[in-house]
């Protein structure tokens, strides 16, 4: 770890002026809380024996919404620009529910720290359903009563994040909330997301916002092999993945042969749908190895992949792995960022990395710290090849209930000891409040 912010000026090459750096959670994995908010889709999905790896649930998580302040502090001493958080929409359908994100975003306002709301990370209130066109009309009444409250000392907005995982784990797999076993006839929720996503664009437009983007997640598909059926499968798990969800924003078009799936009247959706983003959000973790269906189940980082899927998702070999067995391949986020602006040119707006980190034990985790330097190095080669990069966040400031695994993945710059509360800076703490403590330096000359 670097003692001096001078070395790691020297380690981590010099990103533009007003870069914006932070670091990001989400509400239901720290907030805690249960009682004093509506229950969601996870508070259903938790309470069924099976569903969480260690049988946990989210009600006290990370205390959030009692120790905020220490968190706030946390923020501080690390010298982030931005915290990127997530309003839970159960809690501000309860009475006085807004009333925690005033006193958060005061927070953050007094420590310098910019706050940057997600106004969707997961937590459906539960008796909504994304199978439903009505919920996208529901949320953008959500929105607008946010950005009512807030929008006087908030500016930088994100709508919804990762629609890909949410459709996928929760609505086709079923191994996340709502837990639906759905396959492709899960492609409604998808359609849903993004029309919500549009609404709440012009929701956030009709309340003077200027600064809105969204939190997709994307990687790299890799083919297994050149064989044609490995391309072809790998071909069709890029579009399920990363078009679906990048081309109706970006282009205002579904891939080839997915609109005529979508409910509703398609083309006048999309023209909600794609309303202009100011920036495009990009959450990257790693590229995904892609071959021809197996005709079994594959298990493959937690989650089941069932055999009449039409792609095998196979391990990436010779790569060093997380402690969640994810790989560590920084230059798939180059990778990523070049092909983007190669396939969307001048549609593609300005990016904001919102997610990217690694789950780590251990209070000394030089893993992790070399998970983020060479993360950030990967970016900054992307930034030379000509892609306008504005900011990167890392996943994430605590250690967190991780949705499925529980309590058993730590992804946090801190430590937290979920039976005392205590909380406890990492080495990658010291080490990212070094790099920025630098990239301050180098800018003020």
């Amino acid at each position: 770890m670097a003692n001096d912010p001078r070395d790691a000026a020297n380690q981590i090459p010099q990103f533009p002026a007003g870069f914006l750096w932070g670091v990001s959670t989400s509400a239901h994995q720290i907030e805690g809380a249960v009682d004093e908010r509506e229950p969601s889709v996870w508070d259903v999905f938790t309470a069924a024996p099976g569903h969480v790896k260690d049988g946990s649930t989210a009600a006290v998580a990370c205390d959030h919404y009692h120790r905020y302040r220490e968190d706030v502090a946390l923020l501080k001493g690390l010298g982030v620009d931005a915290y990127r958080f997530s309003v839970s929409w159960p809690r501000v359908n309860a009475t006085g529910g807004l009333d925690f994100y005033d006193r958060l975003v005061d927070e953050l306002l007094t420590a310098g720290v910019r706050p940057v709301p997600t106004l969707f990370h997961w937590d459906l209130p539960a008796g909504l359903d994304w199978l439903e066109r009505d919920t996208a009309s529901r949320f953008a009444d959500y929105v607008s009563v946010v950005v009512d409250h807030l929008g006087d000392r908030v500016k930088k907005w994100i709508t919804l994040n990762e629609p890909a995982e949410h459709t996928l784990l929760g609505h086709a797999l079923g191994t996340h909330a709502p837990g639906k076993q759905l396959l492709f006839d899960a492609l409604p929720v998808a359609h849903h997301q993004l029309l919500a996503h549009g609404l709440a664009v012009r929701a956030l437009r009709a309340a003077g916002a200027t600064d809105i983007g969204v939190a997709n997640s994307h990687g790299p598909t890799w083919p297994a092999s050149q064989e044609p059926a490995d391309l072809e499968a790998a071909a069709f798990y890029d579009v399920l993945l990363n078009r679906l969800f990048a081309e109706p924003l970006l282009l205002g078009e579904y891939p080839s042969g997915l609109g005529e799936l979508m409910p509703g009247d398609v083309a006048s959706d999309l023209k909600v749908i794609s309303e202009p983003l100011d920036w495009y959000g990009v959450n990257y973790y790693a590229p995904t190895r892609v071959g021809a269906p197996q005709g079994t189940e594959i298990e493959f980082g937690g989650i089941t992949m069932p055999a009449e899927l039409p792609f095998s998702v196979q391990e990436i070999e010779g790569v060093p792995a997380t402690d969640f067995g994810w790989p560590v391949v920084p230059e798939g986020l180059t990778e990523l960022l070049t092909d983007f602006k190669d396939r969307y040119g001048d549609r593609l707006p300005p990016v904001v990395i919102t997610e990217n980190g690694c789950s780590y034990e251990g209070l000394d985790d030089q893993d992790r710290i070399a998970y983020l330097d060479g993360h950030i190095r990967a970016l900054h080669k992307a930034v030379e090849a000509g892609v306008d990069v504005r900011g990167y966040f890392v996943w994430s400031l605590l250690d967190n209930f991780e949705w499925a695994e529980g309590y058993e993945r730590r992804f946090g710059l801190v430590h937290v000891d979920y039976a005392t509360q205590e909380r406890t800076p990492k080495a990658s703490y010291g080490w990212l409040r070094d790099v920025l403590r630098a990239q301050a330096l180098r800018d003020q000359r």
